[in-house]
């Protein structure tokens, strides 16, 4: 696995039932996988002789992020070493320009979008559609709000071109909600989808996840669904897809952002679903028979832990763990850091108020926000 995070640590813990050796490329010995991955490899994955010595030996490379650069995944395809989500599926997770396009060209519904020269033509876009704001994204790099803009005229429109990188332009979606639908398919056809969730968003950054989406209509849920194994099959994903969808005022579904790995808006799956998207996309990508992706709760919920006044996690656990003997905690080693990602929790049940209540507590507590 390319990248040393959190969700290479998760994904490795999910390969040890099956006996997999896992071997890891990561950027520190202290990144999240590494602390927990025997055979780790410190490296630039930017570098296209350290991935090939890296990949020597390895049957199969996947990733924990989508950073690496497209052309050195051909490189390695040439050399015969498997690459899941090969690079053809994966660039539509690295550019936005690019993911809009090929959307547009299977009929998947999205924002009105195109790429933009400058604040004069962000200035046209809007005066095309329904005027400011609009939504600005560089077309790579971006994740947890960076690299995206909301901008209310064409002065304010100047700041993502700074950088130098080409620019979407986006039409300000009127949305009741935000959703996710996470599948997975695996390198012969066979294709599996978990639950619609509700994803909430604080300042760019997923804050909770409840599944399944509260009061999401069959008909809506199915058309998520749907326009996900769409995507995966027509792109030729291999793994897990995770397809993040605003739920719009007048009924509809439309494509916000894609990412071809393990996601946050399914970490739930790790205690709410009989298999989860990390065991489920590990054997995607070594062409194992998928695992049932149905829910063992009614409802499940997870709440991110942003690092906060507690650098010092023990005793919280002792509060979180006495009050809910119910509670699942995910850590991910990481030295704590205001707003950083540094754990989430799971929480199920039947009754969804007190589902949500138990997850926030948890999150809250163990971040330092409440004390009691």
């Amino acid at each position: 696995m390319v990248g040393g995070g959190q969700l290479a640590r998760m994904t490795h813990e999910a390969g040890i039932p099956l006996g997999i050796r896992f071997k890891l490329l990561s950027d520190t010995p202290q990144d999240s996988a590494a602390q927990v991955v025997a055979d780790v490899v410190v490296g630039d994955y930017r570098d296209l002789e350290t991935l090939r010595d890296f990949a020597r030996g390895c049957d199969v490379i996947t990733f924990d992020h989508e950073h690496v650069p497209t052309e050195h995944l051909k490189a390695l395809e040439a050399d015969g070493i498997p690459v899941r989500p090969g690079p053809d599926a994966l660039v539509h997770a690295q550019d936005k320009g690019v993911m809009r396009d090929r959307l547009a060209a299977i009929g998947v519904p999205c924002p009105r979008n195109r790429i933009v020269a400058g604040p004069a033509d962000v200035a046209r876009f809007a005066a095309e559609g329904d005027g400011w704001p609009v939504v600005l994204k560089t077309v790579r790099g971006g994740y947890d709000g960076k690299g995206v803009w909301v901008v209310r005229d064409e002065a304010g429109a100047a700041e993502p071109f700074r950088a130098g990188v080409p620019v979407l332009a986006e039409e300000k979606v009127d949305f009741v909600r935000e959703l996710a639908a996470n599948v997975v398919r695996s390198p012969h056809g066979q294709a599996v989808a978990y639950p619609v969730v509700e994803s909430v968003q604080v300042d760019g950054v997923c804050n909770e996840v409840v599944a399944p989406a509260p009061g999401l209509s069959e008909e809506l849920s199915g058309e998520a669904q749907r326009i996900a194994l769409t995507v995966a099959e027509e792109l030729g994903v291999v793994g897990h897809l995770a397809v993040e969808l605003f739920e719009t005022r007048d009924g509809r579904v439309l494509v916000n952002e894609l990412a071809m790995r393990p996601h946050n808006s399914g970490h739930w799956t790790m205690d709410g679903a009989v298999t989860s998207q990390f065991a489920n996309h590990l054997r995607a990508v070594l062409d194992l028979p998928l695992g049932d992706p149905r829910p063992r709760s009614r409802w499940t919920v997870m709440a991110n832990v942003l690092g906060g006044d507690y650098p010092d996690m023990y005793p919280a656990y002792l509060h979180c763990m006495a009050r809910d003997p119910g509670l699942k905690i995910h850590m991910y080693g990481k030295d704590v850091k205001p707003g950083r990602k540094v754990g989430h929790v799971n929480t199920y049940g039947d009754d969804l108020d007190e589902v949500r209540e138990r997850a926030r507590h948890a999150a809250d507590y163990l971040r330092g926000t409440i004390t009691e």
